[in-house]
């Protein structure tokens, strides 16, 4: 079982010690404090300590810094207090081991022992973890060989985030909204910009310029306002020098601005792809296992297989530092313990699942009129409205793990309606107009749809539509023409992949498309949740569990 504390406390990217989510798993697992033996936290505070410890005496640290630091460490001193508190027990009742997994071991962990495969190519890229911003080996049965990282300040994850930050993004997480805004702009104007202020190394190793960056001085602090974290201004003045003024919050967005996301995303890609090429000619292994925030950038991910050596793929679905949850519970399962590994990550759906008994009172509370249908009954009807140009709220089995909606926790729309995409951007999620949508379809389908592409089943990669469908999905397809695919197994997924083939029916193509079931806050995780969505927005229908819902 896996799940985020934001689900449960309905508060975006909460910081702190996960409660809520500890708690669940727990209760989902029907274990008890007594029976765990094991707990494993992915950091390591004493991990590269000459590093930073050397860093400091060069650069210094200012009085906030230290600050941080010193109530980190603190949380770490008291964690074994913290998690017996969670679970209502003694201190000294609470017996499990702790062990501290190093962040990107962590990241690293959690995508190659979740993938399957004996043998592949390692790499984690985020913003920072444990003073490194990537890792790269190899992993192999149940070893992981580390072979280098890149070291605190330069950092990929960092660029993007400074720069999204630049472009009036800045709420914690906005990276993905510049990746979006990338598509409908034009690099050309701002790609020296961009190699100004990140270069390759002789070693391969990305270098950025530090003066146009806050970090390196260790003047960035992190705020939880109600929760929410806050991340401090990354940049210095001295960029707008390169890129002109930065945009306020509230300003309207200009070409200029959309050119500037295009330019950043381009020279990722540019210095991601060429490190990936050195990669798979240095272990001549064509599989490779990718985690860390940088790794859910859609775009760059649906190139690798084409311009690198490594033709297989493997990122889990949360490949963020949620995720680092499961490669440190993986970590020492497998490289620690030598336990033989059994678990193959072939969905995410590995949240609360709600049953059929919680969502008939939400319903009959809030005095909807609904009808109970069996499965085949629930997708002809949940496929003839989607037909018909509706919305519908799809609230089915247990909630994915990661913060992509996959058919358990979605709205999903008739991606043949070019009008759609604006239409759910302003109506229901009510945010920017360029954020672009996925199309979800049968796994069987992929190579007729998108005949580049792998079949993906976390939407994790954007690949080009075949012309010829171009015209007959577009509120799915960024205007590249590319896609990020959602590919629906029936084994894994009968019910999800029932609709598709339903819909197919009604509208001649099996695909739909699929956003997070949420407005403005994280998606929606219990019935009373959904059922407010569903009232205070225009959406159509609900399906909630075996109960349908037709708006009057």
């Amino acid at each position: 079982m896996a799940a985020e504390e934001e689900r449960f406390v309905r508060i975006k990217h909460v910081a702190g010690f996960p409660s809520e989510a500890v708690r669940y798993c727990l209760r989902a697992a029907q274990a008890k404090p007594k029976d765990l033996d094991v707990v494993a936290v992915s950091r390591n505070p004493w991990a590269h300590l000459l590093d930073k410890g050397w860093w400091a005496l060069r650069h210094g640290l200012s009085p906030r810094s230290v600050g941080d630091r010193l109530h980190n460490l603190a949380s770490i001193r008291t964690l074994r207090q913290t998690l017996a508190e969670t679970l209502q027990v003694a201190p000294e009742q609470f017996h499990a081991k702790l062990h501290f997994v190093e962040h990107h071991r962590a990241h690293i962990a959690s995508s190659f022992y979740a993938s399957g495969w004996d043998r592949a190519v390692v790499l984690s890229l985020d913003g920072f973890g444990d003073f490194l911003s990537g890792m790269w080996g190899m992993g192999e049965g149940l070893r992981l060989s580390i072979d280098g990282g890149a070291a605190f300040p330069h950092s990929l994850g960092i660029l993007y985030t400074a720069v999204t930050q630049f472009l009036g993004f800045t709420q914690w997480g906005d990276e993905y909204k510049v990746m979006g805004l990338a598509a409908y702009g034009n690099p050309g104007q701002y790609q020296q910009a961009m190699k100004t202020l990140v270069r390759e190394s002789e070693q391969g190793v990305y270098r950025l310029d530090l003066d146009y960056f806050r970090h390196p001085r260790m003047d960035v602090s992190m705020t939880w306002a109600a929760g929410a974290p806050i991340l401090s201004t990354l940049f210095t003045e001295k960029i707008e020098e390169l890129l002109g003024p930065s945009r306020p919050s509230e300003a309207p967005l200009e070409q200029r601005h959309s050119d500037i996301a295009a330019a950043l995303q381009n020279r990722l890609e540019q210095i991601i792809l060429e490190w990936m090429r050195n990669l798979g000619d240095r272990y001549r292994i064509p599989r490779l296992c990718y985690a860390g925030g940088v790794a859910l950038n859609c775009a760059l991910n649906g190139k690798i297989s084409r311009e690198t050596p490594f033709k297989e793929v493997f990122i889990q679905p949360a490949a963020h530092d949620a995720g680092t949850s499961l490669g440190a519970a993986l970590y020492i399962a497998h490289h620690i313990l030598g336990q033989p590994r059994r678990f193959i990550m072939h969905h995410a759906a590995w949240g609360p699942e709600v049953q059929e008994s919680e969502c008939r009172p939400a319903l009959d509370k809030n005095g909807l009129t609904y009808r109970q249908l069996d499965e085949a009954a629930l997708c002809r009807s949940a496929a003839q409205a989607l037909s018909q140009g509706k919305i519908v709220g799809w609230f089915q089995g247990r909630m994915e793990f990661g913060p992509r909606a996959l058919g358990h926790r979605s709205l999903l729309a008739d991606p043949r309606d070019p009008a759609m995409k604006d239409r759910i951007n302003e109506r229901v999620k009510r945010r920017e107009s360029f954020r672009p949508f996925a199309p979800s379809l049968p796994a069987e389908a992929v190579a007729t749809y998108f005949p580049e592409g792998h079949p993906d089943p976390f939407m994790l990669f954007a690949y080009p539509v075949l012309a010829d469908f171009k015209d007959r999905i577009p509120s799915v397809l960024h205007t590249d023409g590319t896609g990020r695919l959602q590919a629906v197994d029936r084994q894994t997924d009968p019910l999800f992949w029932n609709l598709l083939k339903a819909f197919e029916i009604q509208a001649g193509v099996p695909v739909l498309l699929n956003t997070s079931f949420n407005e403005q806050e994280p998606i929606v995780c219990r019935p009373e949740e959904a059922i407010a969505c569903f009232q205070r927005n225009a959406i159509d229908c609900l399906a909630l569990g075996p109960f349908w819902v037709e708006r009057r």
